[in-house]
């Protein structure tokens, strides 16, 4: 059975400005990558669908949907805030996004896909569930993972997140909700600038000083990853992938190398095919220094998709 690869050309297309770090060569960049690799070649690729009202429904507030998608310009630049706004092609890129993880659930429990790997921006851990904010509109990962509760009926799930920076919007929806465990390894005085203290019994959150480098984020996985991950016997784990923690990334100062994202991500598989039939569905989030991005996502989807 291949592993999915979803992505769509409307994820290129949204655009906030000259210069900014978020920019769509970000997904041709990681495309090319996994092409001249040859790991496509282990991947059944899939167009992203539009995610529908009804499904962001269930992980933002609806009335934040429907003005969201009220604010979408049909020309020119409209900022949502300082970091964050939208093009013309920027309502189709999110419901795109948000429709990858859609699929890429619906995929990996029909059993048609054994892992997913979602090649998609704008990204989604910083959306609130009413708030846009940190170039993100909707929350990828947590639509996706409301559709496996909510939909196809699912009791456990667990949110790994190692993006450099917090994934706060994620924790804003989940908090409390005891049949998600999030696990959220970041930079300590980063954009959001919060995270050290959890907001619920089912967040796992481990701030990390500025430039702990490999071994304290090895460690940190180790020591509190895993002990609750187990505890807890997800039936499906989701990946907000973020490669921003790389050494040549300067949006953050973690240090951490390709093999660092290769080995957290081999310690997920285990658990997965421990606790949940191998599924685990991973889609991007930050990553903005091209090289560095490709060969981070490169070596995860490896480990992902067992070409490793």
């Amino acid at each position: 059975m291949l592993a999915a690869y979803i992505t769509h050309p409307d994820c290129a297309r949204h655009e906030m400005g000259a210069h900014h770090p978020e920019c769509p060569e970000r997904l041709g960049a990681i495309n090319d990558h996994l092409l001249v690799k040859g790991l496509l070649d282990y991947m059944a690729q899939y167009d992203a669908p539009m995610a529908t009202e009804e499904q962001l429904g269930r992980a933002h507030a609806s009335l934040y949907v429907r003005e969201l998608m009220a604010m979408a310009p049909t020309e020119g630049i409209h900022q949502v805030d300082p970091d964050t706004s939208m093009n013309a092609w920027t309502l189709p890129a999110a419901l795109r996004a948000a429709g990858a993880a859609i699929q890429a659930t619906d995929l990996v429990l029909a059993g048609q896909a054994s892992t997913a790997f979602c090649n998609i921006r704008p990204p989604g851990h910083h959306a609130e569930r009413a708030a846009a904010m940190g170039f993100c509109f909707f929350n990828n990962v947590a639509v996706g993972i409301r559709h496996a509760l909510d939909v196809h009926g699912l009791s456990r799930v667990a949110l790994i997140d190692f993006d450099v920076h917090h994934g706060n919007g994620s924790e804003d929806i989940f908090q409390g909700d005891e049949r998600v465990l999030m696990c959220s390894i970041f930079e300590k005085g980063l954009y959001p600038f919060n995270g050290e203290e959890a907001k619920g019994p089912n967040m796992v959150n481990v701030g990390l000083p500025t430039r702990s480098g490999s071994d304290a984020f090895r460690e940190a996985v180790t020591a509190h990853w895993l002990p609750a991950l187990d505890a807890f016997r997800p039936e499906l784990i989701y990946i907000s992938a973020g490669f921003d923690a790389h050494r040549e990334d300067d949006m953050g100062n973690l240090g951490l190398v390709e093999a660092d994202y290769a080995w957290v991500t081999q310690q997920l598989m285990k658990v997965a095919d421990t606790h949940c039939k191998g599924r685990v569905i991973s889609c991007l989030e930050g990553g903005y220094v091209l090289s560095p991005l490709a060969r981070s996502a490169a070596a995860h989807v490896r480990v992902l998709i067992g070409a490793d």
